[in-house]
């Protein structure tokens, strides 16, 4: 597992130790920022279920202005702790150790870019998506990786599934504000 492009481009990131983690592929991962590419300089990233953190340190090392990593498994935190500091975007980025629920119903931040990729079929990810829209920017995206069999709502709030990518077994569904055009 590597940053694929940007600031930190090429640099190798570990992932907890375990079968509690499963890291976005890089083929999934590339995909995913060639969708938001233009999203993605200067704006507020925020990576829930973080796992290894990779999604949002690609985010940081393609010029995000910022990223919160959250996770409740201690591996986890220590996992992105230490892929900020081989990346050298600790400065940037904040590790909050707390299940992603319970962060996402007490967060006064806004996001511009949120990525959810919770452990499968846990109901987690459709818990996490109500949640969600009070903590989102109103041009913000909602991206979220889960399997592929798995349906998620049209809508949530004000934000609407604009586009889908199959990537074998797994799923990127892409949400946005309704009243903003494209993705």
């Amino acid at each position: 597992m590597r940053v694929i492009t940007g600031s930190s481009r090429g640099r190798k990131l570990i992932t907890p130790a375990g079968y509690d983690v499963r890291p976005t592929t890089d083929t999934v991962k590339e995909s995913v920022f060639s969708i938001i590419q233009f999203s993605v300089e200067g704006r507020t990233f925020l990576d829930a279920f973080a796992g290894s953190g990779q999604m949002g340190i690609e985010a940081l090392s393609r010029g995000a202005r910022s990223a919160v990593f959250v996770d409740s498994s201690r591996k986890s935190l220590e996992a992105v702790r230490k892929n900020l500091s081989l990346t050298g975007l600790t400065d940037r980025a904040v590790v909050v150790p707390s299940d992603t629920l319970s962060f996402l119903a007490r967060c006064g931040e806004k996001f511009d870019i949120a990525y959810l990729d919770p452990p499968y079929q846990t109901g987690l990810l459709q818990e996490a998506l109500k949640l969600l829209p009070a903590v989102m920017n109103s041009s913000g995206k909602i991206i979220c990786e889960h399997p592929a069999e798995e349906t998620l709502e049209k809508s949530v709030e004000n934000f609407v599934i604009k586009k889908q990518y199959r990537y074998g077994k797994i799923m990127i569904t892409v949400y946005s504000d309704k009243d903003v055009e494209g993705l």
